[in-house]
């Protein structure tokens, strides 16, 4: 069986990452009219010549008053909106004594903050027209949680809390609302650790390897398609057995 997203609208934030760099390829590939957005038009530009018709927007989510802007210019220019993928996040990880203010609310405002603006800009249309997916990459230190990383954390479970409500809330609606929580993935983030780092890591995930883009991308091209209709408010897992909800 395939998962179609054959004529659907969908936006997708930090599109020039490893991750969502794969959805937005993973989504073109199967039909989708695409919006990716990231904070370098440059990357965006670049990425967008590689997918035929996809419309990059440059947007800065740590701007939250220019947010609910790019739903609204995503929908302007596709004509509307069938799928918002929220990808975008940042990290500022320190000990919890050492944590500045600024270093907790950047983390927060970008990964929590920015999308519950574009959920509630985005839900306006999905409402009117009775459909929509909303797919938010959340991640497994929201479930474990992760020393240095408390500020990243509580913004990981609080979209995780908040996909949860809004599933409830709009079912009847014909929208769904799930997560997808990837571990330690090979990206540029993870490109960053030293081999024993990424050695010690390994040892640690029973499958014995971190997981590739293209398998997170797998799940939220299935959470967006038809076929997962009847799912919402749920949590996708995709850790190679690190952990186990």
């Amino acid at each position: 069986m395939s998962f179609s997203v054959a004529g659907k609208k969908a936006l997708i934030t930090g599109a020039t990452g490893g991750i969502g760099g794969a959805i937005a390829k993973a989504l073109h590939a199967n039909g989708a009219q695409l919006a990716i957005s990231g904070s370098r038009q440059e990357k965006l530009d670049a990425l967008a010549a590689e997918l035929a018709g996809a419309i990059p927007i440059a947007c800065d989510l740590s701007k939250l008053d220019t947010v609910e802007e790019l739903v609204k210019q995503a929908e302007e220019k596709l004509g509307g909106l069938d799928i918002l993928i929220c990808n975008a996040a940042v990290t500022k990880d320190n000990l919890a004594l050492r944590m500045k203010d600024e270093e907790w609310q950047q983390v927060i405002d970008i990964n929590l903050t920015a999308s519950y603006k574009m959920t509630r800009a985005a839900l306006r249309g999905m409402v009117k027209r009775r459909y929509g997916r909303i797919i938010y990459i959340t991640s497994v230190v929201g479930w474990t949680g992760n020393p240095g990383q408390m500020n990243y954390c509580a913004s990981k479970a609080g979209v995780t809390g908040m996909a949860k409500s809004l599933a409830q809330e709009i079912a009847s609606r014909g929208i769904t609302v799930n997560c997808i929580a990837p571990g330690f993935i090979a990206t540029n983030m993870t490109d960053v650790l030293s081999d024993e780092q990424k050695t010690r890591i390994s040892q640690n995930i029973p499958m014995g390897r971190m997981g590739a883009p293209d398998e997170i991308a797998s799940g939220a091209l299935f959470l967006a398609s038809d076929q997962a209709n009847y799912i919402t408010g749920q949590t996708l897992h995709i850790n190679g057995g690190m952990f186990c909800a």
